[in-house]
């Protein structure tokens, strides 16, 4: 569902994607994870039509993100560090908006839906402004689903979320893959790796340098490639948890 061959980014001097090779199919769910200016965060903008690559070429669903990026975006929900929220309105609000660009039709109940999945039910007449970072976070992650995509990409998107929180995501990545649906999401905490992927690929210096399904590999096994490869001094882990 997501294809990715040869893909290249620049910016100025330096080539932040170089000659990329990527798939995502249904039901997958990819970590990807890498070091601070590895280009997750580029790969992630350049799948979701937000920036446009130098060479080469994304699809997702067989279609091009170059020549049709406005179907591609009826195909996608994406969460990067900005919420895409409206700090004014309602949670409730923010979601009839994004409905309406999406030109969604009976979508209370839609709502309602994502609100009770994201745990935002008691909150729906309250203005984003008042949210925490998680919550925001969680609201987020019901606008990306609103109107029911078959790609999702997330960057970062446990980042602000308590430990229920991330446990609840967990649960809705995993029926959102058996539904079919095809997930890449960034992450510097190997344990959400080990908790909800179903494989997990190490980008350094803009190319994917390994990639395994998760039953295949220990945590450990993963901190020790990824020192290997990226020949940096991360901070050690345990089997079980810890950071990337």
């Amino acid at each position: 569902m997501i294809k990715v061959d040869h893909l290249s980014k620049t910016f100025g001097h330096r080539r932040v994607l170089q000659s990329l090779e990527l798939s995502v199919g249904r039901g997958e769910i990819v970590a990807l994870i890498g070091m601070n200016g590895a280009g997750k965060t580029t790969l992630v903008r350049t799948l979701a039509t937000l920036s446009r690559p130098d060479a080469g070429s994304v699809h997702i669903n067989g279609v091009s993100t170059t020549r049709d990026p406005i179907t591609v975006r009826r195909n996608i929900g994406v969460v990067l560090h900005a919420p895409m929220l409206y700090p004014n309105l309602t949670c409730k609000e923010n979601l009839r908006f994004y409905s309406r660009l999406y030109a969604l039709d009976a979508v209370e109940k839609r709502i309602s839906a994502l609100l009770a999945a994201v745990d935002l039910e008691s909150r729906t007449g309250d203005r984003v402004s008042t949210f925490s970072r998680g919550m925001q976070q969680r609201l987020s992650i019901a606008r990306a689903m609103l109107h029911d995509p078959q790609c999702l990409l997330l960057d970062e998107v446990f980042t602000g979320l308590d430990q229920g929180s991330s446990a609840l995501l967990d649960d809705l990545l995993k029926q959102k893959a058996k539904e079919g649906n095809a997930i890449l999401f960034t992450t510097h905490e190997i344990e959400r790796i080990f908790n909800v992927a179903s494989r997990v690929d190490i980008l350094h210096r803009g190319k994917i340098i390994f990639s395994s399904p998760v039953n295949s590999i220990s945590p450990q096994q993963l901190f020790e490639r990824y020192q290997e490869f990226t020949s940096e001094s991360a901070i050690a882990i345990a089997p079980s948890r810890g950071a990337i």
